[in-house]
């Protein structure tokens, strides 16, 4: 989803470390979120299928939407900085709680000025989980645009009424209007396009076009029970509603699950098998093979499509809309294609290796400090990927900074604590409480492995950024998660001076 303001850009700041950034404006979906150097408010957005891409009404039968009412308190820009010392007062007797385990790491600092206010570990090199999609979600805005849609294209085949799908790595590409995803790409709009294109010729064929992706399809640091537990799946260049098996059984059972669903094994030829049903093949017409596009070479002498001329192409939604969802989400599939856009955007191939390498590329090239971060995929299922909670917290603070207007929209999809997203069922306990409706963060769950990573406005109004990572915890998970939520509730809660 779109931005839909800005503030006034401010003078070009200094590098992030030390950190002193100044945040002036974030305004992205799923909740839109107003970040300035005088305040914050989150609002409810207005409908959202009509807002870059889905389907909706036309402009003349929609009514006029009232402006979305205020769901968080704005952050005051005047508020008294807390203090180093009360910051440390109010966390260090958290920080040691036995369900956190034997190694947390920890920053904490003010959004306004960049001042660091509370650090343990904070420069360690961490676990970090899902947190991984903040680093991704950063990389990939910088690198492709908020504005960029991905490509799915098909082509005419070497052979009369051979079509070649080209897979540019959508992972939301629906089959048709009944997709997991809404909004999406789908392969029934592109197969109409098709038939107008070939006009007299009949399709006879489909082939499957997915080399834009290189390498392993599961990362190898992968725990053993990610291909088949759901919430993984094989990343190719060509599949539909990420690679899920039944996208209406998946979209009815979403939220119980949490998004878990079985995925086919071969995600783009299952997609070449949906795409040739759609063009009227049946039987052995229908069954697709693995092949290359061939190069455009212009028309025949009868006018008939060459072979590499492109038939029709679908385009897939923005990218600031990629990675609202898989933010609020934490959709493994998405950032696993985003990884695989930025390694594209940089020259790399599109493999778990290259979007790693190009990440970090990316991350360096903002300033950050490279060598806080290594990177083995884009999601955080790997437990090789190591994030210093410094690195995230000056991350944050960057994608607010009007140098670079672009990373604002990485706001967008976070959770609200007690109301949304892997957030929605916390921060409801008594000890907890002080953060619903103020934090705002993601989370990143393995087992032994906790972190969170975010913003969260103290009772004095003043906006600050966190991150705490533990990846030694014990078998406790929800007394893990309400020990981590102390830690942001207690600064939720206090002036900390």
């Amino acid at each position: 989803m779109p931005p839909v303001g800005a503030a006034p850009p401010p003078p070009s700041p200094p590098p992030p470390r030390p950190r002193r950034l100044r945040l002036v404006a974030v305004l992205a979906s799923v909740l839109i979120v107003a970040l300035a150097a005088v305040g914050l408010a989150v609002v409810r957005p207005g409908p959202l299928a009509g807002w870059l891409g889905g389907d909706s009404p036309t402009a003349a039968a929609q009514s006029p939407e009232p402006d979305p009412p205020v769901v968080l308190a704005g952050a005051d820009g005047n508020a008294p900085l807390p203090t180093p010392d009360g910051v440390r007062a109010a966390l260090e007797p958290l920080v040691r709680a036995a369900a956190l385990g034997d190694r947390v790491n920890v920053s904490v600092a003010d959004v306004a000025t960049g001042q660091a206010l509370y650090g343990t570990g904070q420069d360690s090199p961490t676990v970090p989980a899902s947190v991984t999609k903040l680093a991704t979600g950063v990389a990939v805005l910088a690198a492709r645009g908020p504005a960029y849609r991905i490509p799915t294209r098909a082509v005419a085949g070497p052979t009369p009424g051979e079509v070649v799908l080209v897979g540019g790595g959508d992972p939301t590409l629906a089959v048709d209007k009944n997709g997991f995803y809404p909004g999406a790409a789908r392969l029934d709009d592109l197969a109409a396009q098709v038939r107008k294109a070939l006009g007299g010729t009949a399709p006879t064929k489909v082939t499957v076009d997915s080399s834009l992706f290189s390498g392993p399809v599961y990362e190898p640091g992968w725990d053993s029970d990610i291909p088949t537990g759901g919430f993984g799946a094989a990343i190719t260049a060509l599949m539909t509603d990420g690679a899920r098996r039944d996208a209406a059984e998946a979209r009815r059972t979403a939220e119980a699950t949490n998004h878990a669903a079985e995925r086919v094994p071969q995600p783009d030829l299952t997609a070449g098998r949906q795409f040739a049903k759609l063009l009227g093949l049946s039987g052995a017409d229908a069954e697709v093979k693995r092949g290359t596009a061939p190069a455009a070479s212009g028309e025949t002498a009868s006018g008939t499509p060459a072979p590499g001329a492109e038939l029709g192409k679908v385009q897939s939604l923005p990218m600031v809309r990629l990675v609202d969802i898989m933010i609020s989400d934490s959709d493994n599939v998405i950032a696993e294609a985003m990884a695989r856009q930025v390694a594209l955007a940089k020259g790399k191939p599109g493999s778990f290796a290259g979007g790693a390498a190009a990440t970090d590329q990316v991350l360096g090239e903002l300033g950050l400090p490279a060598d806080e971060i290594s990177l083995a995929d884009g999601s955080g299922l790997s437990r090789t990927n190591r994030i210093s909670p410094s690195l995230l917290t000056d991350l944050i603070t960057l994608a607010g900074n009007g140098s670079h207007p672009d990373l604002a929209a990485i706001f967008g999809g976070l959770p609200v604590g007690g109301w949304s997203g892997t957030l929605d069922e916390r921060y409801q306990a008594a000890v907890t409480k002080a953060g619903a409706g103020v934090v705002r963060a993601k989370t990143g769950t393995l087992s032994g492995v906790n972190a969170i990573a975010g913003l969260v406005t103290t009772a004095d109004g003043r906006l600050l950024t966190f991150a705490v990572l533990t990846d030694r915890t014990p078998d406790t998970l929800d007394e893990t998660r309400q020990a981590l939520d102390r830690i942001s509730s207690a600064l939720a809660g206090c002036g900390c001076r």
